[in-house]
């Protein structure tokens, strides 16, 4: 008797859905995507309705050929493919490259692999979205037409392996306007001053704000003159409470995860890239075996923009809080979470794991290190979203300083925690540092009490700019404008800094000379694309086509019209830019002249700049100015196969050694082995067993 087939994408999520399934189905994995627009040609329709030509790449030859062997000896055919409009593509695709005679197909879709889940979803197969399909389909052919019609134009007139789109260039463009904004940014000079003050007979200090004359008027301490001008008449001045004010305070809890708040968070408390992330969280979500469970789907599913839980998650969160935390720690009611984000489906739910009873301390051990602290990270996220808000008692306290010529008004808060809450577990991090300050508790004070003055403080500051954008503050913003989606935002900033159109600097990302001018050149001729209002709005529409409302291909149209004139113009008023030649300290052995970094088809090599008398050429190689443990030649940054960045010797293959972990100049103080940056923050030693604090995080 003949089997059922479930596709899916990979073999980890295969081996999952089997151990749910059992022996009745036959798991095949489509290893991502079978079918693409063609890689050398357009691959689009232009003049007929914007029709895609899809193709099977070679190198999927095989994996199409042992599907369609497989639809071929089965009873009916499940498609289980991601549950968003990727995943329906894939689908779509799957069915179209493998249909033999009518073998009936079905479409199944979850959001976690969980036994029940996925029974349900086979209990109640669909047909395939063509909605969602045409959705992704319009995505594809935009981002196609964009990036083949603009590429030869940035290699015409820049250099070659440039490429724009709506999304990345829209990404590079918020980049550069940043760093205009704090190139433009004037800096104020300002004095703020404090006073230290104590209770009559009590000498615990708390220090008081300036802030304003008592009337109210407003108070400006431009310079030192003014500033010291204030601080004599109010080193003579009496001083008492005026007002006091306390009110408690409660903090609720973040909701669960959505797929731009996971990857804002693990890069804020685990300094984890975008594309790291979902790596990771992809492999959490497909399954990995966990002891005696065997392979387990440990999230739901990683891509969405919805913070909905279901009724069943949200009941075993708020067991799980009364048990291990009590009664006290849980509210009266479940607490439900709403997003605001435009576009957010509704249908799919936050990121969650798929059991509270599997913490992670209980199954850390069958976990990578970073897949365990990830996991926390999802974990705590869902417990502390059901558990009780933190309550706090705000006290503000107005107090006079009545002086020989002006009166003034100071200020002093303190924040108390007096039940812990959901902080008792976990606490939302930040972007930038808390510019309210610590707010400690403050002696009880009452109205009219006299204040002893212990001494008066001043400082000068300057106004700052804003910040640059990191990782988690530009995917931040990329959501609140609307700007791609949960599935785009990891490759966007991925292809931004591929393309060296932005740089990474201590942390925050930095426009390059090369993406300050690509910007420069697109904002001029294309303004439409680079009009965040634009490309924010162009993504609903996309959302309009999978709700039913809009028609892919007139939406395609509207876009393409004036594009196209765009496009021609470009072509003839846009002038050629000649790139400064990057020199490096190598020479030419075969000539002597110097060696230019060049950019090329396959990325960075150099040239000689005798070209084209001389032809030299070698591979671009970047010196870390740390010596191979082994050979002592250079270490260089390298980058593997799958993208990784990791560190070898330049004697390569010669000498094979390598490590992932960046190479530090100071050898290891215990054993005098190569230190490498590990985490960010530590210096480990790749011979022993040392590991210590980087210099400048002490």
């Amino acid at each position: 008797m003949a089997k059922n087939l479930v596709i899916v994408e990979s073999p980890a999520k295969a081996r999952t859905l089997l151990k749910i399934l059992g022996s009745n189905y036959n798991l095949k994995a489509s290893l991502g995507h079978i079918r693409d627009l063609p890689r050398s040609e357009l691959g689009v329709d232009v003049e007929n309705g914007f029709v895609p030509r899809y193709v099977v790449p070679k190198a999927k030859n095989k994996t199409v050929n042992d599907l369609k062997k497989a639809v071929k000896n089965a009873s009916t055919v499940y498609l289980a493919t991601d549950p968003d409009r990727e995943g329906e593509a894939i689908a779509w695709h799957l069915v179209e490259v493998t249909k033999t005679g009518r073998k009936p197909y079905r479409r199944v879709v979850f959001h976690e692999i969980t036994s029940e889940a996925v029974k349900q979803a086979f209990q109640h197969p669909r047909a395939i979205d063509m909605q969602l399909v045409n959705a992704q389909q319009a995505r594809r052919v935009l981002d196609r037409l964009v990036g083949y019609k603009l590429s030869p134009l940035l290699w015409k007139k820049v250099r070659r392996g440039l490429s724009a789109g709506r999304v990345q260039s829209a990404a590079v463009k918020i980049v550069v306007d940043r760093e205009r904004e704090i190139q433009d940014f004037v800096a104020v000079e300002y004095w703020p001053i404090e006073a230290e003050l104590a209770k009559k007979g009590d000498k615990v200090p708390f220090r008081a704000m300036l802030i304003s004359l008592m009337d109210g008027a407003k108070l400006d301490i431009p310079d030192e003159q003014k500033a010291s001008r204030v601080k004599k008449e109010l080193e003579q001045g009496r001083y008492r409470v005026y007002r006091v004010s306390t009110k408690k305070a409660n903090r609720q809890p973040a909701p669960p995860f959505i797929t731009s708040t996971l990857q804002q968070e693990a890069w804020r408390k685990l300094h984890f890239t975008a594309k790291q992330t979902m790596a990771i969280a992809q492999q959490l979500y497909e399954g990995l075996p966990v002891g005696a469970e065997g392979s387990v789907g440990l999230i739901t599913y990683m891509r969405t923009d919805s913070t909905r839980v279901a009724a069943s998650a949200i009941a075993e969160t708020r067991d799980y809080i009364g048990q291990k935390y009590g009664a006290k720690y849980l509210p009266s009611q479940a607490r439900i979470f709403r997003k605001t984000v435009r576009g957010a489906q509704e249908a799919h739910e936050a990121i969650r794991p798929t059991g509270i009873s599997r913490e992670p301390a209980l199954i850390k051990k069958y976990l990578t290190a970073s897949q365990a602290r990830l996991y926390d990270l999802i974990w705590k996220r869902m417990v502390a979203s059901q558990m009780a808000a933190a309550i706090f008692d705000n006290t503000t306290v107005d107090i006079e300083a009545k002086c020989p010529e002006t009166d003034y008004l100071l200020r002093v808060a303190s924040s108390v925690n007096v039940f812990p809450g959901f902080i008792v577990l976990y606490s939302e991090g930040k972007d930038e540092a808390d510019e309210e300050g610590k707010k400690d508790a403050l002696p009880l004070l009452n109205k009219n009490e006299d204040l002893e003055l212990l001494g008066i403080y001043l400082e000068q500051r300057f106004t700052q700019p804003p910040p640059r954008f990191t990782e988690a503050s530009l995917v931040k913003t990329l959501e609140q404008w609307g700007i791609g989606r949960p599935s785009t935002y990891a490759p966007t900033l991925s292809t931004i800094q591929d393309r060296e159109y932005v740089t990474r600097v201590r942390g925050s990302f930095q426009p390059t000379e090369l993406g300050v001018l690509v910007n420069d050149l697109l904002n001029q001729h294309f303004a439409d694309i680079m009009d965040i209002q634009f490309t924010a709005s162009m993504e609903e529409k996309l959302d309009d086509i999978a709700k039913k409302n809009r028609n892919w291909a007139s939406v395609v149209q509207d876009f393409y019209t004036p594009f196209d004139k765009d496009l021609v113009n470009a072509f003839e008023r846009m002038e050629k830019v000649k790139l400064p030649v990057e020199l490096t300290d190598e020479v030419c052995p075969k000539c002597g002249k110097p060696l230019a970094i060049k950019m090329g088809r396959y990325g960075k090599f150099l040239a000689c700049t005798g070209y084209p008398e001389c032809k030299y050429t070698q591979s671009y190689q970047i010196k870390t100015g740390v010596k191979c443990p082994e050979c002592g030649h250079d270490l260089v940054e390298r980058v593997s196969k799958k993208k990784r960045v990791f560190y070898g010797c330049g004697n390569y293959p010669e000498c094979k050694f390598a490590v992932f972990y960046k190479p530090l100049p100071d050898p290891c103080p215990k054993c005098g082995g190569l230190l490498t940056q590990y985490m960010g923050r530590y210096a480990r030693c790749t011979k022993c067993n040392y590991k210590g604090k980087l210099e400048r995080d002490k």
